[in-house]
Formats: C-alpha cells, sequence, structure tokens
C-alpha cells in the first residue's frame, strides 16, 4: 500500500494504560489527528475474540493505518517517525538516537512489566475485584493470554491480583520501579532538561507515563521533597507541556482516577516502607 496516501490513523487504546498514552503522546507531540476506539481492559473487552486478531497479546494500544496492523506501542512511535520524519520524536544525531533507544528498550523490557506489577499490587487488584466479583475476577485472569506483558505474566499477574505485596516478585518490582527514577536523575544532572542531548525526545515521551502513573498514584515522594530533585524539575516541564493533560489525563476516566488517587494513597506507605522512604 501507498502508506503515505492515505494519513487515516486508527488507535486502539484506553485511558490507563500507560503504553497508549505514550502513543497518544507521541502522535499529538507530531499533530497528527487519530480516530479512537476505546477499550475497557479492566472489564476485560481487550480479550474478546476480534480484538485478539489485531493484537495476539490482547493488550493496548494498536494502531491501523490502511491494512497495516502495529500492536506495539514503541514499534508504533518508530513507524509513524518512519512514515513522517519531518515531525520525528527520534534524535536525528546517530549517537542521541542510540541512546534513546536505550531508554525505549529499557522500558520495554523492565520498567513497563514493573508498572503493571506495582499498578496492580498498589490499585488495579482493587478495582478488579470491586467491579467484577469473584466469578468475574477468574474469569478475567483465565482470559489472560499465556504470552502478555512478559513471557509469564498470566502467573505473575494472578499473584498480584490475589495477594497484593505479598505476591512473589512485588517487592522487586517497586524496587525496579524506583532504579529507572534513579536513573532518570543521574541523565538530568549536570543541567539537562531532557534525558537525551537536552533536547525533549522519544525518551521523554517514553517515560512520561510511567513517572505519570505514580503521580496519579498518589506517589509523587518517590521524587518530591528533595529526594530526586532532576527528577522533579523534569516532570514539572513535562506537566507544562499543552500536551500532557489532553493525553495522559484527560482520557483516565473519573472513576479510575479517583481509585488510582485513593487505591495509591492506601498503599504509599507500604512503598515508602519497601524504599525506606520517610513518610
Amino acid at each position: 500500500m501507498d502508506h503515505g496516501a492515505a494519513m487515516s490513523f486508527t488507535l486502539y487504546h484506553h485511558g490507563s494504560s500507560v503504553c497508549a498514552a505514550k502513543v497518544r503522546f507521541a502522535m499529538a507531540e507530531k499533530n497528527l489527528e487519530w480516530n479512537g476506539v476505546y477499550i475497557d481492559i479492566l472489564k476485560g473487552e481487550q480479550f474478546t475474540e476480534e480484538y485478539r486478531k489485531l493484537n495476539p497479546k490482547s493488550v493496548v494500544p494498536t494502531l491501523v493505518h490502511g491494512d497495516t496492523v502495529i500492536p506495539d506501542s514503541t514499534v508504533i512511535i518508530e513507524y509513524l517517525d518512519q512514515l513522517l520524519p519531518n515531525t520525528s520524536v527520534h534524535p536525528t544525531d546517530p549517537w542521541e538516537r542510540a541512546q534513546a533507544r536505550y531508554w525505549t528498550k529499557a522500558v520495554d523490557e523492565d520498567l513497563h512489566p514493573a508498572c503493571g506489577a506495582v499498578t496492580f499490587v498498589c490499585s488495579h487488584r482493587h478495582t478488579v475485584l470491586k467491579n467484577l466479583g469473584p466469578e468475574g475476577v477468574k474469569e478475567f485472569l483465565a482470559s489472560t493470554p499465556s504470552m502478555s506483558v512478559t513471557s509469564n505474566w498470566k502467573d505473575q499477574k494472578d499473584g498480584f491480583v490475589r495477594y497484593g505485596f505479598k505476591a512473589p516478585g512485588a517487592t522487586e518490582k517497586v524496587k525496579l520501579y524506583d532504579t529507572y527514577l534513579l536513573k532518570m536523575e543521574d541523565a538530568l544532572k549536570g543541567g539537562n532538561d531532557w534525558l537525551v542531548g537536552n533536547k525533549f525526545s522519544v525518551a521523554d515521551i517514553a517515560l512520561t507515563p510511567y513517572v505519570n502513573r505514580l503521580a496519579m498514584m498518589s506517589m509523587r515522594g518517590m521524587w518530591e521533597n528533595g529526594r530526586l530533585p532532576h527528577v522533579t524539575a523534569w516532570f514539572e516541564r513535562i506537566e507544562a507541556m499543552p500536551n500532557f493533560k489532553p493525553c495522559l489525563i484527560d482520557w483516565v476516566p473519573e472513576h479510575l482516577t479517583n481509585d488510582l488517587r485513593e487505591n495509591g494513597s492506601a498503599s504509599w506507605p507500604e512503598v515508602a516502607k519497601i524504599l525506606e522512604i520517610t513518610v
């Protein structure tokens, strides 16, 4: 197909999905318009046979452009930048591009699974248990494909939903999440406003939803109060960007925003204890 001929994009997404938020943010920075299909991942709408044909891992986002289907957020952004290089969010300098790729690779391999774990342990488990009931929870957990966020995500999610902080690996995921805030702090030292080459790029776009997830779960204490001053200043710059609120806040339903804030606030003392943060 002539990819440049028809710039009609359909994005399958959800308000609480960090990966979907990443793509919405990138598309906004590229000034791209798109049609949305909202998939409620907390009700299990990603497990329908129709959606699995688009995305076998049953996750969001998925981008459909003509007859092309791209089901991975990092690949979606790379695809859009190759399609429309004049508004690329990837650095043009080869070394800086490589540094940005280190961040996006780390997000995919480490930070995203950690975020899924921490989000379910601290908040989503309460939302799912409250909204679906015992039988609905069984169906929700059983519907997760064996190969999804990670190769063992099905079993891990089951444990995180059922046992919270007592689930195997939960404490380690909290600590892993924190290591990326520490890596960001190091990258931003020396007067850098942004993570790579002191220019806003896909690296900042990729990390934004993960820091915002902690903020929405009332866990700004992981960087505020003098703990990570450079991350604090970076996130203030991010929150001041015109596309931040429309892409990362406004799509989250009010009830889910409330759940993240309230459940996260109740979980914060346990997270702070794990990270040895005084509250």
